[in-house]
């Protein structure tokens, strides 16, 4: 497909809370090099912060970000920073806390409620804000309820340095114990095409008829995550993307959004190219035949 033209807002939009984004936005995580949670070769600086001004040429007003998304002299909000102050009045960024990794970027131990404030503060000093549009809560596994540290953010957003709040990495349960204590905006799991997970199809659905933004991570990496795309593409996969003029990786963003109006993409890149074609996936539009293709890829959930 031509995919020059093609911009964010043919995918749509939704709105997280009372921010309108297209369906289509970015993740930041990779600008940082290769593999953000590894300190290698650090990314070309110039070509990042060029990939992220491209985005938002090409209508992209969704950012995905954290400051735990940093490698060897790379950081991921400092790029931002960079490339996009003063930000556009339409561009939403959405950060995450709850990890925390020493500046030697080694993971450090699960932040306690009490150490949330200075997360949101360190990512408010790295992107130069004096507030956060939203925040997710990444729930860690050694906490099972996530009620202490989601009411701390609670706390900071009527405190002014929060505009809306989501979670991440949850149950259905979460999702309710969380909404008991302020309204969540979004829900971050991860969710592809070939990793199906009963929780996390049931928590899809549940956030479509609750108006709830359900945003995938590594939706096109599949079992490769934070490494990148690394599972081979079926033929079937193949096929509709041959006949849409598409690649494989544009066939999965796209099958990613035909899951709900409430399904936002935040597929990430340092690539140029891949930037133009991740955006131009939003504009694909998946026939019920080839849906039902796709979805006979789907392993049966372990």
């Amino acid at each position: 497909m031509t995919s020059q033209t093609i911009t964010a807002d043919a995918s749509g939009t939704w709105k997280l809370g009372d921010l309108p984004v297209h369906r289509i936005g970015f993740g930041a995580m990779r600008l940082t090099g290769s593999a953000a949670f590894h300190l290698g070769t650090p990314s070309d600086r110039d070509r990042s912060i060029a990939v992220l001004r491209n985005a938002i040429d090409l209508g992209v007003n969704h950012i995905d970000t954290a400051a735990f998304y940093f490698s060897s002299l790379r950081s991921a909000n400092e790029l931002i920073n960079s490339a996009l102050a003063p930000y556009p009045d339409d561009l939403v960024i959405v950060t995450k806390v709850g990890p925390h990794r020493t500046y030697d970027g080694e993971w450090g131990t699960s932040a306690r409620p009490e150490d949330l404030r200075g997360h949101v503060e360190e990512n408010l000093r790295q992107l130069g804000r004096d507030h956060l549009d939203v925040v997710n809560l990444r729930r860690m596994p050694k906490y099972d309820s996530i009620a202490e540290h989601f009411g701390a953010l609670a706390e900071l957003r009527e405190a002014g340095l929060i505009r809306h709040l989501g979670i991440s990495n949850v149950t259905p349960r979460h999702l309710a114990e969380a909404q008991a204590i302020a309204p969540v905006v979004c829900v971050q799991n991860r969710y592809a095409l070939d990793r199906p997970d009963p929780a996390t199809d049931e928590l899809l659905e549940i956030c479509g008829e609750q108006g709830v933004a359900f945003v995938p991570f590594y939706a096109v990496a599949g079992e490769g995550g934070e490494r990148g795309a690394a599972t081979p593409h079926d033929e079937e996969l193949r096929a509709v993307a041959r006949a849409h003029g598409a690649s494989p990786a544009q066939i999965r963003i796209a099958w990613t959004l035909h899951q709900g109006a409430h399904v936002l993409a935040i597929p990430g890149t340092g690539n140029p190219d891949h930037l133009v074609e991740n955006v131009a996936a939003g504009a694909i539009r998946l026939t019920d035949g080839e849906l039902d293709r796709l979805n006979s890829l789907r392993p049966a959930a372990g």
